[in-house]
């Protein structure tokens, strides 16, 4: 009874062959399984309010779907807006992509088309029977968060650490690189603080040696840099009152030039008068 339920109304013409019968028609009903071949669909334009179980339900009413892919963000999460759907027979999937292309949906046009069985990458559908979930990226949290004085300690002496082994292998091979480094800026801050602890301390001043007056220069001059004085700026006066005043002491000096003379000429008439007055008397 339970062969003819599997094999329907398929019955063999001789009883005797009926078991043989059946053996045959289940498998050729294997085959019939076996031969149909998946079809893979291209689903594009998607809006972000669908995800992987409203494909689903949506595109099952075509066919059985085998894997169902929905490309989303490693970052973010969010849909990237395309997907891939593998039916379970080629057939099933042309008629998708041509009954769903440039269908509306959401206020956008779906776009739908059959990629070829070479085009189909062998990862393709890798992971996607698994939920996604949002990254936690410890890495930036760790880097993020606040320091306090002890790891900050211990951050600098590693980054110290590494230097020294950095310039000790650069002085093996030979290499003369000097560079400032990390190392540069700790001695700044050491150097900083002697400096206000001797000027805090009551021991005696120390002597005045080049050195210290060098610096003493050149904080100076550093100082000198600026310059705090007032600077007034005169308003240039019209070019036509300039040529009016040169004219007016041209004029000037030609007067003054005159009376000279005049007074030249005077001068000289007297001188001519005394002498005729002394000839005269002689």
């Amino acid at each position: 009874m339970t062969e003819e339920k599997q094999s329907g109304t398929l019955l063999a013409l001789n009883p005797s062959e009926e078991a043989e019968f059946q053996k045959k028609v289940q498998q050729v009903k294997k085959r019939q399984k076996s031969a149909l071949t998946p079809g893979v669909v291209y689903v594009g334009h998607l809006p972000q309010s669908l995800a992987e179980p409203q494909l689903r339900a949506y595109f099952s009413q075509f066919g059985k779907i085998l894997r169902l892919r929905l490309s989303r963000s490693k970052r973010t999460g969010r849909s990237k807006g395309y997907g891939f759907v593998e039916f379970e027979c080629d057939e099933v999937a042309k008629i998708v992509a041509e009954t769903m292309d440039n269908y509306l949906m959401g206020e956008r046009l779906i776009k739908c088309q059959v990629l070829p069985p070479e085009k189909v990458h062998e990862k393709l559908f890798v992971g996607s029977q698994k939920m996604f979930k949002k990254p936690s990226r410890p890495a930036v949290s760790r880097y993020n968060k606040e320091h306090g004085t002890e790891e900050i300690k211990k951050l600098t002496e590693k980054l110290l650490r590494k230097e020294s082994k950095l310039r000790k292998r650069l002085a093996e091979r030979g290499i003369d690189y000097e560079f400032p480094g990390f190392i540069a800026q700790v001695p700044a801050k050491k150097a900083l603080s002697e400096a206000d602890a001797s000027v805090c301390s009551e021991d005696s001043t120390p002597v005045c040696t080049p050195s210290v007056l060098e610096r003493r220069r050149s904080i100076k001059v550093k100082e000198d840099d600026v310059d705090d004085e007032i600077v007034l700026k005169v308003p240039p006066q019209n070019i036509e009152n300039s040529d009016e005043e040169d004219e007016e002491e041209g004029s000037e000096e030609e007067d003054d030039d005159e009376e000279g003379s005049e007074e030249e000429d005077g001068g000289d008439e007297e001188g001519s008068e005394d002498e005729e007055s002394h000839s005269d008397e002689d």
